[in-house]
């Protein structure tokens, strides 16, 4: 079979396999610069998306949102409780949520639509699992994808699970060459 004709067959699939808010790419190097790409699958039901806001973990200290036609976008900061020096810079606060709103019901995600909300985040240097809690708003209900799987329990398990970045250590165990 030619790779076009099984194109469709795929996006179709991966289409269907959404069933949540999820990352599209979920591995990234521990340290790096990273581009969290939320994919939207489906609304509340029959019920459009006018609404998704994104929790900023932690330990991401940097996070800029990609503005989106139609959608207003809202970035909430907090004070860290210890400033940090980066890039010759002090930083005393950090991103701490995202949220992109829908200007008018137009604007909306209908339920049957796919999208994708964007943002740049500079990553902790520490490996392991990074959750990105995400509420998701609907012209009528909401579902909120912050589930964290607790040891010995698997994502699958979830009936609302947050979107996990799995965080790799640096290539080269940190050495420079």
């Amino acid at each position: 079979m030619h790779f076009k004709t099984l194109l469709p067959f795929a996006l179709f699939a991966a289409s269907e396999a959404q069933a949540h808010v999820g990352l599209e790419y979920e591995v990234a190097a521990a340290g790096s610069g990273y581009k969290a790409t939320f994919q939207v699958g489906h609304g509340c039901g029959p019920s459009a998306t006018r609404q998704i806001g994104v929790t900023v973990p932690a330990g991401v200290l940097e996070a800029r949102p990609m503005p989106k036609p139609g959608w207003s976008v809202e970035i909430q900061r907090e004070k860290l409780a210890q400033p940090v020096s980066r890039q010759g810079r002090t930083v005393a606060e950090r991103v701490a949520r995202i949220t992109w709103t829908a200007r008018t019901g137009a604007d909306a995600l209908p339920s049957d639509q796919y999208d994708e909300f964007v943002l740049m985040a500079q990553l902790p240097a520490e490996p392991g699992p990074l959750a990105w809690p995400v509420n998701q708003v609907c012209e009528a209900g909401r579902t909120d994808w912050v589930e964290v799987p607790r040891p010995g329990q698997s994502h699958g398990d979830l009936k609302n699970p947050a979107p996990v970045l799995e965080l790799m250590p640096a290539a080269g165990g940190g050495h420079k060459h």
